[in-house]
Formats: structure tokens, sequence, C-alpha cells
């Protein structure tokens, strides 16, 4: 993880030297000493270093943020060329297949998740010490944390409870209901909930909050409101979050792990990376690839210009919100803006693939430390804002409007994020009902613009038909399952319609 949370290596199979006595009489070798998968977890320490695995596949979930833009109507694919990602470039059209190696990425990366944390709970009992029921707790948040992503990105998922898959298992477990994985992630947050610390001991750590307000948005994806509001409203009434004065703060790097940040995944910079293996990465890949082509100029560096927002989308921003120039980073305004910069050469870039003119302000690369290590483009230190505070108060006014339980309550919290957002009250909405149902949902695109839940956003509201480009009906809510899959499970797992 980042630089709060310390990877450690452990090596499967560790071999002591057979030691033999230097006199002339022979002394038989010592026995082979070995520690592999079946007879860890011997020790506090080890508990706590399969942990921290288990949250370092978070920051491969970067895959998931951006293709969350690119399949919406927020962003374009952009890049060099109309081939260059080319699983991007056809998700972007709504053209993908189960042929498509980035969403292989994400089912890989999202399932070894799951897989480390559930290697834990598989031995959970093997070994006592006094912080254990916080590591399960943390172990549990993270396996409901990847299977939601599963479950948004592909459907009903094979699970094999507490355990972890095991060759040939592909041939026996079938693929669980969509109800089934929720019902699952819904019993690991809810222990989540009732056992993690209150604050986290290590900046990047799962809290006792975070557990709640992931839970509260399963149960929104269910439409399950009245759970919702009621677990929402308890990360609300916590009185451990609050909303920023100032919005661009939150997403550079002396906002991170802020007064508004829920839950966080870390990233840095001190490590390289390479293209062999971006989910070995401890930097943002997606902020690299988000950035302006062969940019030149002061606060940015250059990227691989992908995830290119549209004018439509920078439209859906009111006259006076000013998010929009925090979320949309308008090139030539800014080019204009600085043109006396490093004494008059000014901004220089490039355009890319489906050029707007537009890119991703929040998550591009900024001008970096001198400590940054390897492909700059790979190893950005821009964390993720996962659960911000006010996506937590726009999935509660969502709940206790579409729930018909307290339209006031669900104004007052839609309120409190536009006024943020303007700067005053003179845009508060008084709508009730079906009429503040939109304004909730229009709100929560242009707060949570480029942080990649605008996808899932328009399918769970039913609203993704004639608002994405391409989307089908009863095929494109749901991504397919990757070829390979399909092939190792001979037979077992069938493919989503559609597909």
């Amino acid at each position: 993880m980042k630089k709060y949370l310390f990877t450690t290596v452990i090596s499967l199979t560790l071999f002591s030297t057979l030691c033999i006595s230097c006199s002339d009489e022979f002394v038989d070798p010592k026995p082979e000493y070995s520690i592999d998968s079946e007879n860890y977890f011997n020790s506090k320490s080890d508990y706590d270093q399969a942990l921290v695995a288990a949250y370092d596949l978070l920051q491969s979930s970067y895959a998931n943020v951006i293709l969350g833009e690119i399949a919406s109507d927020n962003t374009l694919a952009g890049g060099e060329s109309p081939t260059d990602v080319i699983g991007w470039q056809q998700i972007d059209d709504m053209i993908h297949t189960p042929v498509n190696s980035n969403l292989r990425d994400i089912w890989n990366w999202m399932f070894a998740g799951v897989q480390r944390a559930n290697y834990i709970l598989e031995f959970q009992d093997k070994t006592d010490f006094p912080e254990k029921t916080q590591v399960i707790a943390e172990a549990r948040f993270l396996r409901a944390y990847y299977q939601f992503e599963l479950v948004k990105w592909f459907g009903g998922i094979p699970m094999k409870g507490d355990a972890r898959f095991k060759l040939g298992d592909e041939k026996k477990i079938p693929r669980s209901s969509v109800q089934e994985v929720y019902a699952s992630i819904e019993a690991d947050l809810i222990f989540a909930s009732a056992n993690l610390a209150p604050n986290a001991s290590q900046k990047g750590r799962a809290t006792k909050t975070a557990a709640q307000a992931l839970l509260g948005k399963a149960y929104l994806y269910q439409n399950k409101f009245t759970q919702a509001a009621t677990v929402l409203e308890s990360v609300i009434t916590s009185g451990k979050y609050s909303l920023v004065t100032d919005y661009n703060s939150i997403f550079e790097m002396d906002g991170e792990n802020g007064a508004e940040s829920v839950f966080e995944v870390q990233y840095t910079d001190i490590e390289g990376a390479g293209f062999g293996c971006l989910q070995c990465s401890e930097g943002n890949v997606a902020v690299g690839f988000s950035g302006v082509r062969n940019f030149s100029g002061p606060l940015f560096s250059s990227g691989f210009s992908f995830n290119i927002p549209t004018q439509e989308s920078a439209d859906a921003f009111e006259v006076g919100d000013r998010r929009k120039d925090v979320a949309i980073l308008d090139i030539a305004a800014f080019a204009a803006a600085n043109a006396n910069y490093d004494n008059g050469k000014g901004v220089s870039y490039g355009k890319g693939n489906e050029d707007t003119g537009f890119f991703n302000r929040k998550y591009i690369p900024r001008k970096r430390s001198s400590n940054a290590q390897g492909d700059l483009n790979l190893t950005n230190p821009n964390n993720y804002r996962s659960i911000r505070y006010a996506d937590v108060l726009l999935m509660a006014a969502e709940a206790y409007n579409r729930g018909a339980i307290d339209d006031a309550k669900a104004r007052t919290y839609l309120n409190l994020v536009r006024a943020r957002a303007f700067g005053d009250n003179n845009h508060n909405v008084t709508a009730s009902g079906a009429a503040l149902t939109d304004f909730i949902w229009a709100e929560r695109r242009v707060e949570l613009f480029g942080e990649g839940h605008r996808f899932f956003d328009l399918v769970r509201t039913g609203k993704a038909v004639g608002t994405i480009p391409g989307f089908k009906a009863n095929k494109n809510e749901l991504f397919p399952l990757p070829i390979e899959e399909i092939q190792f499970a001979n037979g077992n797992w069938s493919q989503n319609p559609g597909y």
C-alpha cells in the first residue's frame, strides 16, 4: 500500500540451511523447516502481514475507476488513436465482448483481493491474540469491498465462503446469484460495522463508519431504502466528517485523508513501476493515463490523454457552480491564463484521439517531488477518494426520498452539498417526490464527476438506456465474464445475457 500501509513480502516456502558438524563425526542434519500457505498464521505478525497483502489489491482498482467514467456518458476513451488500449475503446462504444483484457484485469484483480481476504478468514481460528477481532473485521470489510466491485461489474460471482478457491473449484462451484452476493456483502459489512475501531490505526485502514457507508451504498444499490437511510444516518451523526469549504483542496495532496474522507485508497510515487505489471504499481496508474498529452507548463505534468470529458458533461454544471473548474480542465483556457509562464514560454500540449479540449482535472498528474521513482505516468501519488462525505450525504438524501421516508431531510442533505458548491444558500432545492429524485441524481453527477460512479448510478437507477451512447437494455447493465473464465469453468459458469 502507500506510505501508511507497509507491504511485507512473504515467501511461501522458507528453508533453513543444513547444519553439519565441522568435526570428523557425522551429525544428522536438522529437519527441513518450512512455512507455506497451510501452516502460516502462527502469530499476530503473520495475520498483520496477510492483511496488508489484502489491502494491497485496492491499488489495482484504478482500472475500475477510469472505466467507470469511460463506460458512462461523462467521458470518451481518448488516448493516442482509436486503437490505443482497444479494450477501453470498445467499452466506450459499448461494443465490448468477452475477449477484453481490460475487463479481465478487473475480474482477476478483484478476485485476487477476495482470495487474499479469504486466506485470512480460512485460518481465522488458528491463533488467538487480543487484536484479532479487528483484523477479522478488516478482512471482512475488504472482502465486501472487492465483492461489491465484482457484483457491480459482472453480476453473480462464484463464492466459497471463508475459504480460498483452489484449482478445480471452478468446475464445481457455480456462480452465486446477485442476491446471494449482496447477502455476503451485507453480512461482512454488518460484522465490520460492529467490530471495527472508530478511528484507523493507520491512514488507509477501514473504520466503523467506512463499513457503514459501504453498507449503505450496498443497500442503495438494491433499493433497500429504509436500511440505507438508517445506516447512512449513523455515518452522518457520528460527527466524524464535514464538508470542507474549498472543494478543490479535496483533490490536492494536502487534502488526502481529510475531513471529508470516509475511505481512501492510498498511493505513493516512491516505488517504481512498469507496464509489465500494472497491478504491482504503488502509484495511481489511472492518473497518468488521464493526463494532458505532451503537456509542458505549471501545476500539471504530462500523460496519455485518456478519459476525456465530453462537452455535454461540461454543460451539466450550472452557472456559478464552482465545482466545474475543479472537475474539468479546459486546457485552452488554462493555456491562455498562463501565457506568461516560464518567462513567456507559456503552456504547450498535444491533442489525442477524440480531443474535446477537456480533461478530468481531479485525477490528472501534478508536478512531482524529486523522490518519484520509475515511469512517472505509472506512479502518481494521488489517492483515490473511494467514499467521500458528500457521497454519503447524497446517498442518504436519495434513500430518504426514494423510500418516501423524509423528503425534508433529503432536501437538507442535498442542499448542504449545493451550498458548498455555490458558496451560498441561493441555490437550494425546494422540490419533493420524483422531482426531488431528479435533482439528487443530477447532483450526484456533478459532485462526483470523474470519480468512477457515473456508469453504475445510471444502471442502478434505470437511466442508462438513452443516456449512454450505444447502451443496450438487458445486456449492457453487466459486463461479460472474461472468455478465459468461461473456458476454465468448462461450462460450469454461464455467460451474462447478450454476450
